[in-house]
């Protein structure tokens, strides 16, 4: 992988790659092919974490492996894309200590599928997803979401990556990775993105358990932070989280959360912001005129 990363014109550049949708038969999720279809989509849908995946290798070469310590990426989804679509990571060039760059992914013919910044250490300017005005589209009349309150604490729940999901993930993921199933370095296996992220909903999803309304959901943004990392496979933490914002636009209802994860003895492992959309035209709550409208 290493030599097919290639700086010019003062960004890094990985390869293109065609990431896998393994869900194209999960029925009742977006990444469903005629689920997808149903709601307007050109099929399943590749989860914007898998997406994330693609930037690790360049991570890496950029940061070196202290980036899995105590690295943040923080990327906002602008265009969905399909099974085995071409797409590449790219990302600025970093300088000096404590740096911050842009990161952007896109497809061959340079559209953005998401862009925001990737971080070493503790940065003078905050994230793209801290800078971001989470409440530009105001609350609304949420239907889905209506019992869902901005400052809601999420129940805090034991969560884990056994190593028998990371390897789920290596029979698809585009970029293998040693610590993936290599424990030497820090005395245990690193999970994915798609691994550490379905670690860091947990909070989430058991508040949101009662309350979707069988809708079905979609990333809109994710930052993920290590903080004294990494998340090791095979380990107990303990997860939680809060409301940050609750709106909706003409198709969609979202919320936008952050959530932690400690380890057994209390110390801050990593942290998430993610922005997860509900569409209208899935739930049972909104006719096919107002979820359609605008």
């Amino acid at each position: 992988m290493t030599a097919e990363i290639a700086t010019q014109h003062g960004n890094t550049y990985g390869p293109y790659r065609a990431p896998a949708n393994p869900m194209r038969e999960s029925t009742g999720t977006i990444h469903d092919e005629g689920d997808a279809r149903r709601l307007g989509f050109r099929g399943g849908l590749v989860a914007g974490s898998i997406h994330m995946e693609q930037f690790a290798p360049l991570l890496v070469h950029a940061f070196g492996e202290e980036w899995l310590e105590r690295g943040t990426i923080s990327l906002y989804f602008l265009t969905p894309t399909v099974h085995g679509e071409q797409v590449r990571a790219v990302l600025g060039v970093p300088q000096g200590p404590d740096p911050q760059v842009e990161a952007w992914m896109e497809t061959q013919a340079g559209t953005r599928i998401c862009e925001g910044t990737v971080s070493l250490g503790t940065p003078a300017a905050p994230s793209a997803l801290h800078v971001r005005e989470l409440d530009r589209h105001g609350r609304g009349e949420p239907r889905i979401l209506a019992d869902a309150q901005p400052g809601d604490e999420f129940p805090v729940v034991d969560t884990s990556v056994p190593q028998a999901l990371i390897d789920e993930r290596l029979a698809v993921i585009t970029e293998p990775m040693p610590w993936y199933n290599d424990a030497a370095r820090w005395g245990g296996t690193v999970p994915t993105t798609v691994n550490q992220v379905n670690a860091l909903i947990a909070p989430q999803t058991a508040y949101l358990r009662n309350m979707r309304a069988g809708a079905i959901g979609l990333y809109g943004a994710i930052e993920l932070r290590n903080v004294h990392g990494p998340v090791l496979a095979d380990t107990a933490y303990r997860a939680g989280g809060t409301v940050l914002h609750v709106g909706e636009t003409p198709k969609t209802e979202y919320i936008w959360f952050d959530t932690w994860a400690d380890d057994t003895a209390g110390s801050r492992i990593a942290e998430m912001r993610m922005m997860l959309r509900f569409m209208k035209a899935s739930s049972p709550l909104y006719g096919e005129d107002d979820a359609t409208s605008g």
